[in-house]
């Protein structure tokens, strides 16, 4: 399989990163004439409806011991962010809520360590400073960033990185045995009715008396169906392979793609920019290292050992 590769394991993290990075616009334009409650429920009903045949297909394959594990990957994996990031961009804007998302490598390493008890090694943590340090630059030269917009929405933002955190911890540590098909396909089944029950409660009509409402729906269905539904096969398929740190550092690449839609704009790069892009992607390197550098390090000092017996 492709994933069990280093240069897939690169281009689902690449493709995932280009996705992603389209998100916050499309639920942008979706708020022009849904609430954001509603914004995050067509989010998830689009997206569970384009995984329902999957879902049938693999319903066979539900065991009550994955029960658990499914609802978080679900709910907190998915459903909750959801609904937490479109909240937050009726008050922040996409730039701020991009660099606030570049948490999420870290708390999924703090709650790897806390209750998962993962290993990570010395120069993968110095791989997330490296990231962290290139996502957050990248935004911090960028023209659209207010840091006067930091307020208690940002919050929102932070809560869903540790959803995010939590969700790749779980998925990593006790759904391996499953295939990323398999758990985004169970996990969304689950969130369909919820989700669908909650959008029929909510003032439908006043949100399709909004000029351009059929435009703002489909950007909506959209980022389901494509941001939400394949992106979660992808990245659900991609940590049964990787160590969770290194699929969550995705959100370090996302401001590159922010980047490359401003130069196909018309904006110009500069070569700031091109720096912090280059240790954007030294830090990713670092963090799927799996080791390599400390194996190095190991047979360096053998070596040096070696040549300094007495024969």
């Amino acid at each position: 399989m492709y994933l069990e590769k280093r240069w897939g394991q690169y281009a689902t993290l690449i493709l995932l990163a280009f996705v992603w990075g389209s998100s916050f616009i499309l639920m942008k334009i979706g708020l022009k004439s849904f609430t954001s409650p509603q914004a995050a429920a067509i989010r998830i009903v689009s997206a569970s409806l384009a995984l329902l045949p999957l879902s049938l297909r693999h319903i066979k394959q539900l065991k009550r011991k994955d029960l658990k594990s499914l609802l978080i990957a679900g709910f907190i994996g998915s459903f909750i962010p959801a609904f937490l990031f479109t909240k937050a961009q009726t008050r922040i804007d996409s730039s701020m809520a991009g660099m606030l998302n570049s948490l999420t490598p870290m708390f999924t390493l703090f709650i790897g360590l806390a209750f998962y008890k993962i290993k990570i090694l010395r120069m993968q943590v110095i791989g997330l400073i490296l990231g962290l340090m290139g996502a957050a630059g990248l935004i911090a030269t960028g023209e659209d960033l207010d840091l006067s917009n930091i307020n208690s929405y940002a919050f929102f933002v932070v809560l869903a990185t540790i959803c995010y955190g939590t969700n790749m911890n779980e998925i990593k540590a006790r759904l391996s045995h499953l295939s990323g098909i398999q758990i985004t396909s169970l996990s969304f089944m689950f969130l369909l009715p919820v989700a669908l029950g909650y959008l029929l409660t909510t003032d439908i009509r006043t949100a399709i008396t909004h000029e351009g409402w059929g435009y703002h729906l489909m950007a909506l269905m959209v980022l389901g169906v494509i941001g939400t539904a394949l992106a979660m096969l992808l990245m659900n398929s991609l940590i049964r392979h990787v160590p969770p740190v290194f699929a969550s550092s995705v959100t370090y690449i996302i401001p590159v793609f922010a980047i490359g839609w401003g130069v196909v704009d018309g904006e110009v790069i500069l070569p700031v920019h091109l720096l912090f892009m280059a240790l954007i992607l030294l830090g990713v390197y670092i963090i799927n290292s799996k080791g390599k550098f400390r194996i190095i390090g190991h047979f360096r000092m053998l070596k040096r050992k070696n040549s300094n017996r007495k024969f």
